[in-house]
């Protein structure tokens, strides 16, 4: 880990107070608000999480702020509203906002081509055609620019083969890995069609690295989590974060078991603007608290109004994305039409959520926003999600 990082995160106030709740403020119902850890709570006793925590906030005051189930199910160690959480792909937001940042400092553009800054792009193809034994490449129609990697439209794949393991073993840098999937042909062609795409958002990650001449976590850290005062959020947990992380559970007919994954990012080489932060419910709150205000939060401006803005529309058109009544904005996923708005979301809502069952979201109609927090590696659905964003848009009482 960077020591101006490191420095920042052991400095904070360890553990300071929680954020104040104000129900009457945020124009809220109480008694429909405590449904949301009531229902939490059954999910722990059903078996299908281990704990949880859950944050609306409205008008800019804290709603409901609550921890439910265990942290650790086989120590018995209780859920705490401070508890830190691997936030995988909640990161990509965070790596547009640090993207838009170098835009408003006028060092790059939305349209330029990724081999502006990464020249190991260059010369770049295109599967043409393959069966089971064969595949023939051709040269696509124009080249991959920000904004493709911004809304997965860039036809950039999973990783090669050879380091398909990369997410686990964490033993390549960000210049490295991105170098290895610079050569790796595009699936389609850019601005076609929609790819989830984690090789598109490292490759952002390491553009913000060349383009600000600054390792990446050390720039997220300067420039958005210090400023924001999101003192937890961070990509390489000190020693003295550990015991407040969460467990990763796996869900396998029916049962929770402790994963196999390194809870604590310990001796990685690999920073991924993918999905590599660890975060709390509260500091995610003041990220999305900023997005809501307009880019501004505390006195501290991160974004210009109109960069928000441009972040939050809808950039994929007709184009069918990862969710029904759902486009993509600047790596955000945005409510686009009714079909969207079934767990009471509004129409240009915009989110999204990690794989390990986090969730957080940012209603600019309700002026709302809402954390999930869970750590479940495998099995289950997204019922938690959808409960939270249900009884959080229907406690809203003016």
């Amino acid at each position: 880990m960077h020591l101006r990082a490191l420095v920042f995160a052991l400095s904070a106030a360890a553990f300071a107070a929680p954020p104040a709740v104000d129900t009457a403020k945020a124009g809220m119902d109480a008694e429909r608000l405590a449904r949301i850890p009531a229902r939490m709570k059954s999910y722990v006793e059903k078996g299908t999480i281990a704990g949880a925590v859950t944050l609306v906030g409205r008008h800019g005051a804290i709603a409901s702020f609550e921890a439910a189930g265990y942290q650790d199910i086989e120590s018995k160690k209780p859920m705490r509203t401070d508890t830190v959480f691997q936030i995988m792909s909640m990161t990509k937001p965070v790596t547009g906002v640090a993207v838009m940042i170098l835009l408003e400092e006028g060092k790059l553009a939305l349209n330029d081509p990724v081999e502006k800054y990464l020249p190991e792009f260059h010369g770049q193809w295109l599967i043409g055609q393959r069966d089971e034994k064969t595949q023939s490449l051709k040269k696509p129609s124009r080249l991959i620019t920000i904004r493709d990697l911004m809304t997965h439209t860039s036809g950039m794949g999973d990783y090669p083969d050879g380091i398909k393991d990369l997410p686990v073993k964490k033993n390549r840098t960000l210049a490295e890995a991105v170098a290895i999937v610079s050569q790796r042909p595009l699936e389609f062609e850019p601005g076609t069609r929609w790819l989830y795409s984690n090789t598109g958002l490292n490759t952002l990650g390491r553009i913000v690295e060349v383009v600000a001449d600054k390792p990446f976590d050390q720039f997220v850290v300067d420039r958005i989590c210090k400023p924001l005062g999101m003192k937890d959020t961070l990509f390489t947990p000190p020693p003295q974060m550990y015991d407040r992380i969460a467990t990763v559970y796996n869900l396998k007919d029916g049962k929770l078991s402790k994963a196999d994954v390194d809870h604590y990012n310990r001796n990685s080489k690999f920073v991924r603007a993918s999905g590599g932060l660890f975060s709390t419910a509260s500091d995610m709150a003041r990220f999305y608290q900023m997005m809501l205000n307009g880019g501004a939060l505390d006195g501290q401006r991160i974004l210009s109004r109109a960069s928000v803005e441009v972040m939050t529309a809808v950039h994929t058109g007709s184009i069918k994305t990862g969710g029904p009544g759902m486009g993509w904005g600047l790596t955000w996923a945005v409510v686009r039409d009714g079909e969207g708005t079934l767990n009471m979301q509004s129409e240009g809502a915009y989110g999204h959520g990690g794989a390990l069952g986090t969730y957080g979201w940012v209603d600019p109609k309700k002026d709302l926003v809402g954390v999930l927090m869970i750590q479940r590696a495998s099995g289950g659905d997204a019922a938690e999600r959808n409960t939270l964003l249900e009884l959080a848009g229907t406690a809203i009482s003016e």
